[in-house]
């Protein structure tokens, strides 16, 4: 075998000297053992500085590495959740005074004045804190569905770390909204920083900010199903057989974790019936169009306040103050609306209050997550979503026992679809909530009546609305995103990467003879014209300039496309588009609309075969081949 380059190699009787070490040759074996030459070993510093580039190589080579790097993101995502759980706890004891083993939405009563005071101060340091956070850094943290689908699963540590901070803040003083963003963002963080440093390929590094999500959401709900099938609807975008061995590995490792460490976050174990009569589907599907008309209008809610404040000229540093000032008088009313609601949840599977209290907390809790959401505060509305289904839910049984008293579904039953109901409808993934629900009950009648109600709130909500609560955003700020699916490779795929720059150019103020003496038929299919700036002035085709036998026609008399131009920055979807309105085969590529100077040149069959080429590509990589 010849030797590495750059190595220099030695051969003699007594075997290969190789950069300064001998390999034992055939005679070698034949002497004493002590006699034999042995090779130094290498110093143990030297071997760990190549052990990250050994467990790159395995990584990459073998998915079977790629689980065990799966099991290390459940593992350090498991002790983060708990770490957040634990830190948001505490922080309600010392502001709110409760105690250690009771949770913020289910007390009963509040001392009024920290109820009104901590929400409108906490929201204060919270604006602070983030006009101070901007200006350090002004860039935009990106989610882990927004990180799969636009940048190839790549993520900031360091802005994920400033997200989770402001999750814990913005929970910690009373804002209606979840954790679970926080536990999605830094888990996906997480993995996304571990794949970067083994320097996985693209669709891995997708599947581990995935399998960081799936962590997350199976830690926080004590559900290893439903956090895989969160990474799959919601920041993966689609099942694999490949993908489903380290998403649930990683959703594994994460719920024995924090199981080991403290105990469930999330502990809702419903007593629910045996059996759903046939008859009872046909409002449990009514219920789960009123969660997808409630969804609606929280998201509407959100936009409403965040265009009120934004009219308003209050700064926005101040938002969230006004905003938990808001909260805090709510809270007056009832805690339930203050935090996510991990507490209050209990309650409302366990208690029975009247229906008119029922609604009234309904409007009190979507009012303050849209306020919250809508002034500043950082989180989600996962687990307020779940909490209000569960309480619109409750009512939609209140409102049926009043209506028939011979044939009322269970309050259990209707409070389990509603929860899941409303979920799908703000944060979509039917499949997570009904295997939320399968996890919660263990009942597989109750699992197909949630999966229904499911999948009529979800049709409403696409069929009405489009988006989910995350998609939304993104839509408002100008994105085109439906799902975490990768689209990001599409604008990487832009004009400066597919044009050629060997390309003839030629003056517009030459002569048609003479261009036809330089530009023989079958030279070439088409010439650039510059003009006496040097900037592009259009297209001539040889056929039809060699057809002409006008010979004082100067070329710059029959240019096309003089008007239609590429730019390097175009995907190659606008640039297709060009091509179908000007319906030429071969456009130029300029350095900008102004100065039109022409570097290069594109052709819509090569775009068209690299797009091809590309989603072929992409096909193999969804379906593991």
């Amino acid at each position: 075998m010849p030797p590495p380059q750059g190595e220099s190699t030695l051969a003699g009787p007594q075997g290969t000297r190789i950069a300064g070490s001998i390999v034992p040759g055939p005679e070698d074996e034949t002497l004493p053992r002590r006699a034999q030459v042995r090779r130094p070993r290498r110093p143990i510093g030297s071997a760990v500085m190549h052990a990250p580039q050994v467990l790159r190589a395995l990584v990459r080579a073998d998915e079977v590495w790629l689980v065990v790097l799966a099991a290390f993101v459940g593992f350090g995502t498991g002790i983060v959740v708990w770490l957040m759980t634990a830190a948001t706890q505490l922080v309600h004891q010392t502001l709110f005074g409760i105690a250690s083993n009771e949770r913020l939405s289910a007390m009963v009563w509040l001392d009024p004045l920290r109820s009104v005071l901590v929400p409108a101060f906490g929201g204060l340091a919270l604006g602070l804190a983030t006009l101070w956070i901007t200006r350090l850094r002004p860039r935009r943290t990106v989610d882990p569905i927004e990180a799969n689908a636009l940048f190839g699963g790549r993520m900031s540590m360091n802005g994920s770390l400033i997200v989770v901070l402001q999750t814990i803040m913005s929970n910690g003083v009373g804002a209606s909204v979840g954790l679970e963003a926080g536990y999605t963002q830094i888990g996906s963080a997480m993995a996304s920083r571990w794949g970067h440093a083994f320097r996985v390929r693209r669709n891995d590094l997708r599947l581990l900010v995935g399998c960081g999500a799936a962590a997350a959401i199976a830690g926080a709900f004590n559900a290893p199903l439903t956090g895989a099938f969160y990474a799959f609807e919601l920041v993966i975008g689609t099942y694999t057989l490949v993908a489903f061995a380290p998403v649930a590995v990683a959703a594994l490792v994460s719920q024995a974790v924090v199981h080991a460490i403290g105990g469930s976050i999330f502990d809702l174990t419903p007593q629910v019936p045996s059996h759903i009569d046939p008859i009872d589907y046909i409002p449990l599907l009514a219920l789960g169009m009123l969660c997808a008309l409630l969804g609606i209008s929280i998201m509407r809610g959100v936009t409403i306040t965040e265009d009120l404040f934004r009219r308003s000229r209050v700064p926005i540093w101040l938002r969230p103050a006004i905003g938990g000032l808001a909260i805090g008088t709510l809270a007056l009313v009832t805690p339930s609306v203050l935090s996510s609601g991990h507490g209050a949840i209990g309650l409302t599977f366990e208690s029975h209050e009247a229906l008119g209290w029922v609604v009234l907390l309904v409007v009190l809790k979507a009012t303050a997550s849209a306020i919250s959401i809508g002034s500043g505060f950082r989180g989600g509305l996962f687990f307020a979503s779940l909490f209000l289904g569960a309480l619109l839910g409750k009512a939609f049984a209140g409102a049926l026992a009043l209506v028939s008293t011979a044939h009322a579904i269970p309050q259990e039953v209707c409070a389990l679809v509603g929860m899941s109901g409303l979920a799908v409808a703000i944060i979509g993934g039917p499949l997570t909530m009904g295997f939320l629900a399968l996890e919660a009950t263990g009942s597989l009648p109750m699992t197909v009546a949630v999966l229904a109600a499911c999948v009529v709130s979800s049709l409403t909500v696409r069929r009405t609305f489009g988006y989910s609560f995350a998609t939304w955003r993104f839509h408002l700020r100008g994105e085109a995103i439906r799902s975490a699916v990768d689209i990001g490779w599409m604008r990487n795929l832009t004009v400066g990467r597919m044009m050629r720059r060997d390309m003839r150019t030629v003056r517009a103020d030459l002569p048609l003879s003479q261009f036809k003496r330089d530009f023989p038929l079958g030279a070439s299919t088409r010439a650039v014209v510059l003009d006496e700036a040097d900037c592009y002035a259009g297209i001539v085709l040889l056929p039809e300039a060699h057809a002409d036998a006008d010979d004082d026609h100067r070329v710059g008399d029959i240019v096309h496309y003089a008007d239609t131009v590429l730019v390097p920055q175009m995907t190659i979807k606008e640039a297709v588009a060009m091509f179908e309105n000007a319906e030429s085969d071969a456009l130029v590529v300029v350095d900008n609309a102004q100065d039109r100077h022409v570097i290069g040149l594109l052709t819509e069959q090569y775009a068209l075969r690299r797009y091809s080429d590309e989603l072929d590509r992409r096909r193999r990589e969804l379906s593991g081949e």
